[in-house]
């Protein structure tokens, strides 16, 4: 035989045969996903709601429900941009399965992926998140009487050296000139404008500066310390199952006693439309919505005082502000001691230390594991569509967790006892334990009939 050489020229076939292409059967964990949103009819659901914004002829369009599943394996798969969803769709035969392409098809790149975000609105990306709530509700995962609320920042996909004064227009670093020369120094240095910015208080303000790529995102403090450009995402969460019940997408320059209102809003109208489902109405608590708890930063008269009027009991932490001055604030001070009450007792307590777990676990998975730490859109109506979608997927992950065991495919790899291996294992002592006992006999009948054998030979 001939050794082979690199590089040679190798004669293209012509004609390939479709049953020559190669075929891959399949991740079991899209196989049982597949599984999941066919038995509750998801591409016929969206299909209906996707509709008006399609023609009546002309070429057919992707699919929603394959764009639906190309921003879902965003999280499972830990993608930020919608380009890795594309690329890793189009390189994966398992994930080709999942999408329903063949070999011979081409998947959608990203280009087809933004055209289809920009033509479908955010309403109709919200009723495909409640439609996962629904399913959540039917597989017994949601109660809803308690709802969890915390936020986290979002690194935006703009830079801090391109923002500019909203009065003027002036970039930065003109600012920063125009500043030394109105204080005597003609041609000022790099150093110059360093000491001077060093000097000046107040200077990343949102009110004087804005980044024209993105005028939606605002200048913040992230987790890490560190200042960026960011916006705001925050979750209602179910402090029963850690279900997020809610997602909204605020300016990050916004206080958390501004935007619980809407974030609690949002997840109330979310179990209302959830109630609404004949089939899943019976698996609400009979009081949903009835409970907010949130840490400290959401503590303010205005805030508690406005849970009570709607009868709301709050569990919020309250931060020490020494003695309080209450003189024609009753309705207040009110609401305030009883929060303080409710947070003091047993099941407050038992409520500040959920939230602790559900409501981080939700933001690690979405986040950090889920890769939408940063975004890689512009404009907040953008972000909140994948953002809907993306969480809506971690929802799904918990319906995972529950029937098969692992709620993302990297653990049902990594997971050293698997559900195959439990069973593997089990069946392999079952019939050890059923055929030990026959072989013992089977060797001692065998001993005995050659033990007779010897004697009769030498009689």
């Amino acid at each position: 035989m001939a050794m082979g050489e690199d590089g040679v020229a190798k004669q293209e076939e012509f004609w390939i045969e479709t049953q020559s292409l190669s075929r891959a059967p399949g991740h079991p964990f899209y196989q049982r996903l597949n599984q999941i949103l066919k038995q509750y009819g998801f591409d016929k659901h969206v299909s209906e709601v996707c509709r008006k914004f399609y023609a009546e002829d002309g070429r057919p369009s992707i699919p929603p429900g394959v764009y639906f599943r190309m921003l879902m394996i965003g999280y499972f798969e830990g993608l930020d941009s919608e380009r890795g969803i594309a690329w890793r769709c189009a390189d994966s035969l398992s994930l080709r399965v999942f999408l329903g392409y063949t070999l011979a098809e081409s998947t959608p790149d990203h280009s087809s992926l933004c055209r289809i975000r920009k033509r479908i609105d955010v309403e109709t990306h919200r009723e495909v998140f409640t439609w996962v709530l629904k399913v959540l509700a039917k597989e017994d995962l949601i109660s809803g009487k308690t709802i969890g609320i915390d936020a986290t920042t979002l690194e935006a996909n703009a830079a801090l050296r391109s923002i500019v004064r909203r009065d003027t227009g002036e970039t930065y670093d003109a600012f920063l000139t125009r500043l030394a020369k109105e204080s005597g120094i003609e041609t000022p240095t790099r150093e110059d404008l360093a000491k001077l910015d060093r000097a000046r208080k107040n200077k990343a303000s949102n009110d004087d500066w804005t980044n024209p790529h993105d005028p939606d995102a605002c200048i913040a403090k992230m987790k890490d310390g560190s200042t960026h450009m960011a916006h705001k995402s925050e979750h209602g969460t179910d402090m029963d199952s850690g279900a997020v019940l809610a997602v909204t997408l605020q300016g990050a320059d916004q206080g958390d006693t501004t935007t619980i209102h809407a974030t609690f809003g949002t997840a109330v109208d979310n179990l209302l439309a959830v109630s609404q489902d004949p089939a899943a109405a019976d698996k609400l608590h009979e009081r949903w919505g009835d409970e907010a708890v949130t840490d400290k930063g959401y503590h303010s008269n205005d805030t508690l005082r406005a849970f009570a009027d709607v009868r709301v009991r709050t569990y919020i932490a309250e931060p020490d502000r020494g003695r309080r001055n209450w003189q024609g604030k009753e309705e207040e001070r009110c609401a305030v001691y009883a929060n303080r009450r409710r947070v003091k007792g047993p099941r407050g307590r038992r409520l500040m230390r959920r939230r602790g777990e559900l409501i981080e676990r939700s933001f690690a998975h979405c986040y950090e594991t889920g890769g939408m730490r940063r975004t890689h859109l512009k404009g907040q109506s953008n972000i909140l569509k994948r953002l809907l979608v993306h969480v809506a997927a971690f929802n799904l992950s918990l319906v995972l967790r529950k029937l098969v065991g692992h709620g993302t495919p990297r653990e049902l790899a990594g997971a050293p006892e698997s559900s195959v291996c439990r069973v593997s294992r089990a069946l392999a002592a079952h019939t050890a334990s059923y055929w030990e006992p026959l072989c013992c006999t089977a060797v001692a009948t065998l001993s005995s009939d050659h033990e007779k054998a010897v004697s009769t030979i030498a009689a």
